[in-house]
């Protein structure tokens, strides 16, 4: 998994803690508290329920490692330190394909341990789960061509750099990563950029962070050809484009920019379903970006079924 972007976020470990505390609040799991002995161990598999690509298995470890810490930290009644060690053994990797039936981890440990854990492990792991699955969905629609799939920053806050993940693990490309890391300029910057156009701003954006990638958000045919002529954007957006108009856009660039050293790379945007993706990509996209892969996908159904283990 990739590092954060901006270090000044917070940790993973410290935001898996924060989802771990707002599940246990301050006293713990009650239920458990009240029907589980603390030497009660128990043996417990995470189960596909379903096909798909999963992703968040990595995530198994240090959620269960951190539950047993918040159960320590709680606990009223001493646990015997022969009942503390937690094992995770890892049967998948994030990225692998699973069927019905496959199993992705063995745990064993505490059963207080395995119940605090459960919902926070499988909700990242589901969630996750569904991302790469969608996006790897999409990435085989576009099987045989050039154009790559790419997510956008339409992500849950504070968990952008795991949805990302996700999308990677489904065999899609990340876009940037925030606000930070590449100038693109839409209609909203340009409505306050004011009339000088959008190939002025990318001059002055090109002027301004010389080191970063500039893309330019188009809506027409027009929009492109000028951009093209009067600036020299990295990418161009070809925003709610249909498949006809991106290949008629994919033709004017290819006849502008033969014989330059290099031309903009073109992205599609905007109405992207699995139902039209490949024409996009037969029409010559260099990129689609698909905010869908994270902010609609649906989780995949992965299980928990956890076993007491005999005094």
């Amino acid at each position: 998994m990739k590092k954060r972007a901006d270090p000044s976020l917070p940790s993973l470990a410290q935001r898996l803690r924060w989802a771990l505390e707002e599940d246990l609040g301050a006293t713990g799991d009650v239920t458990s508290l009240a029907l589980v002995p603390a030497t009660r161990m128990a043996d417990g598999i995470v189960l596909a329920k379903e096909g798909g690509v999963v992703c968040g298995v990595v995530l198994l470890r240090p959620v269960f490692r951190l539950a047993g810490e918040l159960l320590a930290e709680r606990s009223r009644s001493r646990i015997p330190k022969s009942a503390k060690a937690f094992h995770v053994r890892l049967l998948a990797a994030d990225g692998a394909r699973v069927k019905p039936g496959d199993v992705v981890a063995r745990l064993s440990g505490p059963a207080r341990v395995l119940l605090a854990g459960e919902r926070t492990a499988l909700n990242l792991l589901c969630r996750l789960s569904g991302i790469a699955t969608h996006a790897a969905r999409f990435v085989e629609a576009v099987k045989g061509t050039r154009t790559k799939i790419l997510d956008t920053r339409k992500t849950t806050p504070l968990w952008r750099d795991l949805e990302k993940h996700a999308v990677a693990c489904g065999g899609g490309l990340n876009h940037r990563r925030g606000l930070h890391d590449m100038v693109l300029i839409k209609d909203n910057h340009l409505a306050l950029w004011g009339a000088r156009g959008p190939a002025a701003a990318v001059r002055e954006a090109r002027r301004r962070f010389p080191k970063l990638p500039v893309e330019v958000e188009v809506t027409d045919l027009p929009g492109l050809q000028q951009v093209c002529r009067e600036s020299d954007p990295d990418f161009v957006l070809l925003d709610n484009f249909t498949p006809a108009r991106a290949r008629a856009a994919v033709a004017w660039c290819a006849r502008f920019c033969r014989g330059r050293k290099r031309r903009p790379r073109l992205e599609a945007s905007g109405g992207i379903s699995l139902e039209n993706v490949r024409a996009f990509a037969r029409a010559g996209m260099d990129r689609i970006s698909i905010g869908a892969l994270t902010h609609s996908s649906r989780a995949l159904d992965v299980s928990l079924e956890i076993t007491p283990r005999a005094d």
